[in-house]
């Protein structure tokens, strides 16, 4: 059993990926639906929450059907990391997760995120403030390094671990190689493997199908995964991965239905968490990704991301399940 703190997740759990734009209330409540052992807010900008900023209060936002969720929040200011972490317990998430591992230019310019793996004395001091400063298990995600030169990961993992931070999410990437390249386990794996790390340790990076899950959970022993980008229009892929563990058969993909009623909830609680205007804008991202591969599908595509009646949007949707049969999608 894997345990973040008194916090149980199984035997190998899967959590979603903080992805900025991307996991909001509507989008986890669907990866929920589907598995999802553990998800993160989007990453919250520490100085934006001590300045009341409206777009870093409404991250906040979490649901008990969520939990366990944990809150993320990125700084590189002591003084405001402690201050933001109190004011996300007052929310009462599981837990807080600090962020270094955005690589984003004006995150890592401003000495946030993924910045701060080229100071780890101040990585250790901030991580420091955030623990001392609530009563949350508080976890980290990073990355290997700041570059190919300066993979210091392991004096990361032990330095954190020492001042108390209860589990470390480690991206096989450096910052200087962004999204590109193959993300490189062999270190998580001997972060896993060094006998002075007790905290859960989970890999993330390149995850994108069941039997790429089994094969590096066997390789590099991780705790348990995190999946980011192969989960944006497909929830399934939690659900598919747990199957494939437990009994070694692959799940059928999802039927058109099932596409359907996914991104439908996911529109009805993008309309019910951010209004009608900027939920029907903000949805329009996700049509692709939960309708790829569909034959001649570019047209309704295109109507769904110009329209802006949710009545209208619920009609094309009924319209694509009318038009295709379940039995050639």
């Amino acid at each position: 059993m894997v345990r973040i703190a008194d916090i149980e997740l199984g035997e190998f759990p899967l959590l979603l990926a903080p992805m900025e734009d991307v996991s909001d209330p509507p989008f986890r409540f669907v990866c929920k639906q589907h598995g999802a052992d553990l998800m993160y807010t989007e990453f919250i900008s520490s100085e934006g929450l001590i300045r009341d900023a409206i777009k870093s209060r409404q991250k906040l936002d979490i649901f008990d059907y969520e939990r366990p969720i944990g809150i993320q929040i990125f700084g590189g200011d002591e003084e405001a990391m402690a201050l933001s972490a109190r004011i996300v317990e007052a929310t009462q998430p599981d837990l807080l997760d600090i962020n270094y591992g955005c690589p984003v230019s004006k995150v890592v310019c401003k000495g946030a995120g993924a910045g701060v793996l080229k100071d780890i004395d101040l990585m250790e001091r901030l991580t420091r403030a955030v623990v001392k400063s609530t009563t949350l298990p508080v976890t980290v995600k990073t990355r290997l390094g700041w570059d190919d030169s300066s993979k210091n990961i392991m004096e990361v993992a032990e330095r954190l671990q020492d001042v108390g931070i209860k589990a470390l999410t480690i991206h096989g990437r450096t910052r200087a190689q962004l999204y590109k390249g193959e993300a490189d386990w062999t270190l998580i794996a001997a972060v896993k493997n060094n006998p002075r790390i007790q905290i859960p340790i989970f890999g993330n990076g390149d995850i994108d199908s069941p039997h790429k899950a089994l094969e590096y959970k066997n390789r590099y022993g991780v705790d348990g995964i995190m999946i980011g980008r192969a989960a944006i229009g497909y929830p399934w892929i939690f659900r598919e991965i747990k199957h494939f563990l437990q009994t070694g058969e692959i799940l059928p993909g999802p039927t058109l239905e099932e596409r359907l009623d996914a991104c439908l909830a996911h529109f009805e609680k993008s309309l019910q968490w951010k209004g009608p205007i900027v939920g029907v804008v903000e949805m329009r991202r996700h049509y692709a990704h939960y309708f790829r591969g569909l034959q001649d599908f570019k047209p309704y595509r295109t109507r769904l991301v110009t329209v802006r009646d949710p009545d209208e949007i619920r009609q094309i949707l009924a319209e694509v399940k009318d038009v295709y049969d379940p039995a050639t999608v």
